[in-house]
């Protein structure tokens, strides 16, 4: 992957420092998750490039976006990204482990309206020798126990958690949420194109019961060809859309 400043409408995203790049997962999961509530305080559980923190003071009046990395070259990289934007002041980054940061948290007895994370979901069997990118990446690092036990002691009561999962973990992540009170609002399914399987799922949680808002949406009709829905979603940021 390419290690060049990667370029948005209105902020650009300098990549040289982190393992993982800028990619499709983060650009759903910061163009899909509902601000419709107004959220006033924001998390990013595991930061990368300062990406999903970006997007969201781009669509919201956030006054606090706060983001965390275990990483130490990409919570610089989230650092740098941050100062470098329009929105410097209503961002803030933290270099911690989430565990770390939700004992805090608890502590100062805050909360936050909407928490995101594009989180780590490869198991061990597929580490590699890459220990930045294992970390990005692996479960090893957080596990979807400890992320969704986390999310619930910090997230407001009326807040919104909101993810994307790989399709195949689709039905044990909900049971694992509901394990902590995290009911399933909002899922949209993704598909890269018509022919390919469904690789992706972007979710969202509160403590509420309601009924399930379902979506679909694939991403191209051919290569390089976006579908409308796709075009929709992004159009704010992605440059030539």
């Amino acid at each position: 992957m390419s290690s060049k400043p990667f370029e948005f409408k209105e902020f650009t995203i300098q990549q040289d420092k982190t393992a993982m790049k800028i990619g499709t997962d983060g650009v759903l999961l910061g163009a899909w998750c509902s601000v419709d509530g107004a959220p006033d305080t924001i998390l990013d559980i595991g930061s990368g490039t300062g990406l999903i923190g970006l997007m969201l003071a781009q669509r919201s009046d956030a006054m606090t976006i706060d983001a965390i990395e275990i990483d130490e070259n990409a919570y610089e990289q989230t650092v740098q990204n941050f100062e470098q934007s329009d929105w410097g002041d209503r961002l803030y980054s933290y270099h911690t482990s989430f565990e770390e940061f939700v004992t805090e948290i608890i502590e100062e007895q805050e909360t936050y309206d909407l928490i995101v994370s594009n989180p780590p979901f490869y198991t061990d069997d597929f580490e590699t020798k890459d220990l930045a990118r294992n970390k990005a990446r692996f479960t090893s690092a957080l596990s979807f126990e400890n992320l969704l036990s986390g999310v619930a002691k910090i997230l407001d009561t009326n807040g919104i958690f909101a993810t994307i999962i790989p399709y195949k973990e689709y039905g044990n992540f909900v049971a694992l949420a509901e394990k902590n009170n995290l009911y399933l609002q909002h899922v949209c399914t993704v598909q890269g194109n018509k022919t390919t399987d469904t690789k992706r799922t972007l979710l969202s949680f509160s403590f509420q019961k309601k009924n399930v808002k379902k979506e679909h949406l694939i991403i191209e009709n051919a290569r390089h060809q976006f579908t409308e829905e796709y075009i929709k979603l992004t159009r704010d940021f992605y440059l030539k859309m």
